[in-house]
């Protein structure tokens, strides 16, 4: 499966905000939007100007990113969030929260999203006393997630945990520390997403 390989800190200057995909990095000095803040290339520095379009797409570029998902499946789930009921925005958010690998980050197991879509990958997780080795599995209210017992001596795994009040779990999730393992209490709702997203934005792009 293709997947971006090159140097994540880039991303987050092209987008001109953290997009927190180095863990423990965007929370210290060495964070490259602190440091540098402007576009990466010799013409980085020099004064941009967007379209309409431009804008729309930048906020497509920095959402996706940020989640970790490829083009077409992001097209595909903006299809799914515009045949939902209520706003398009706010259902693509929701679809994107409810991911398995966004839960385990979430949920404190992972500093990050990638480390977090690794981890379910190599299948240290059980959703509901099952294995589960798909990032893109939406998660549904009631749901449980477990981590395996061989891993939960795992250095980075538990360092993650330890690190965790510098992220506050959110409000539809439930964290068990001792038990190592976390619950889907409902349905994410807009205001629990505080990332700086524009969704109308994403919305009106592939309404065009």
């Amino acid at each position: 499966m293709a997947r971006y390989r090159g140097p994540v800190c880039r991303l987050c200057r092209r987008e001109g905000s953290k997009l927190f995909l180095k863990g423990d990095r965007c929370f210290s000095e060495k964070c490259a939007v602190e440091r540098r803040n402007y576009p990466p290339g010799q013409h980085g520095q020099g004064r941009a100007r967007f379209s309409d379009y431009g804008v729309q797409l930048r906020e497509k570029q920095k959402v996706r990113r940020m989640y970790g998902v490829l083009e077409k499946q992001f097209a595909l789930t903006m299809q799914r969030a515009s045949r939902m009921r209520g706003r398009a925005g706010d259902n693509l958010l929701q679809l994107l929260e409810r991911r398995l690998d966004n839960v385990v980050f979430r949920l404190g197991f992972a500093t990050s999203r990638v480390e977090a879509r690794q981890l379910v990958r190599h299948g240290h997780f059980l959703v509901n006393g099952r294995k589960a080795t798909i990032p893109s599995m939406l998660l549904k209210p009631g749901a449980v997630v477990t981590l395996v017992e061989p891993s939960r001596t795992i250095a980075r795994i538990v360092g993650a945990l330890d690190a965790l009040e510098r992220r506050s779990v959110p409000q539809w999730l439930e964290i068990d520390k001792e038990a190592f393992q976390g619950t889907v209490k409902a349905l994410p709702l807009r205001e629990d997403v505080t990332l700086p997203i524009q969704e109308q934005l994403i919305v009106e792009l592939y309404s065009r």
